[in-house]
């Protein structure tokens, strides 16, 4: 199994080099297309007093599309070269709509970390993008530059956003020398716990992967803290979880794990919903 055509998200504000670079390294690893998506929405008019008071002229949106066709430009000038399948895909609309559309065309997509909120018109938001695009998704952590993969933590949680993550990964797993599978539990139910366990590892074991249960007891901190532990303890660069949220009210709301990764984690996060 691999991964036949890879999408990286790239700002319009920004130039972010060091995850291009990464997924042009995956591309090649992967013998896969790369395709590179940037959007930019037209802000509404500003009303007062029933009068429009300011309003985006056509001068202001040639610019923004001169603005997107420059950074299509950068994009192919970062990791252009002939031996490579590249496109590249612009629109003037919400970058998380612009993303989840242009997502039918991957297999994995890949994005940026955020740590607050931005604006809507202008920048990704990635829970949104991740909720929505029905794909899985790489999030990497601003100044990586690269993701060998070799050790792979997964945060195992016996639901479907979790099953489907480990399915996205596999990968990324059949390349893994090491691959821990962790589950945090309460006192008393390690064995049922590690019971799952053993069916993933077993799951992997079909896929030609070997995976090591390791069940911990709930500690202080968030679930998210406790995970990034134990991707430290075992030197991994590549986390795999599910990633949990719904939309209520117009609102996009996120369980507490999905958003801390989405803004702390210091290595890369393949979340699956």
């Amino acid at each position: 199994m691999s991964y036949a055509s890879l999408m990286v998200y790239v700002e319009a504000d920004a130039t972010p080099e060091r995850r291009v670079r990464l997924a042009a390294s995956l591309a090649d690893q992967f013998n896969a297309m790369l395709i590179g998506v940037c959007a930019l929405a037209i802000p509404p008019p500003v009303m007062a007093d029933g009068m429009v008071m300011d309003e985006w002229t056509d001068d202001d949106i040639e610019l923004m599309r001169a603005k997107l066709a420059d950074k299509g430009k950068w994009f192919r000038g970062i990791v252009g070269g002939e031996h490579r399948r590249l496109d590249w895909h612009a629109a003037l609309d919400f970058p998380a709509e612009t993303l989840a559309r242009a997502a039918r065309s991957a297999d994995l997509v890949i994005i940026g970390q955020v740590k607050a909120a931005g604006n809507a018109y202008r920048a990704l938001d990635p829970g949104e993008a991740i909720l929505k695009m029905g794909r899985p998704t790489l999030v990497v952590p601003e100044g990586v530059d690269s993701l060998r993969a070799e050790h792979i933590v997964i945060g195992w949680k016996d639901t479907r956003e979790a099953r489907r993550a480990v399915r996205d990964a596999l990968p990324f797993l059949q390349r893994a020398t090491r691959v821990t599978i962790v589950e945090a539990c309460g006192p008393g139910k390690e064995k049922t716990a590690l019971g799952r366990l053993d069916d993933v590892a077993r799951y992997l074991a079909h896929h030609s992967i070997k995976g090591g249960p390791k069940v911990m007891l709930e500690q202080t901190g968030s679930g998210a803290e406790q995970l990034i532990r134990i991707a430290r303890e075992e030197r991994a660069d590549l986390l795999v979880t599910g990633a949990y949220g719904h939309s209520r009210l117009g609102e996009w709301i996120f369980g507490g794990m999905t958003r801390e990764l989405l803004a702390a984690s210091p290595i890369c996060c393949l979340m699956s919903h």
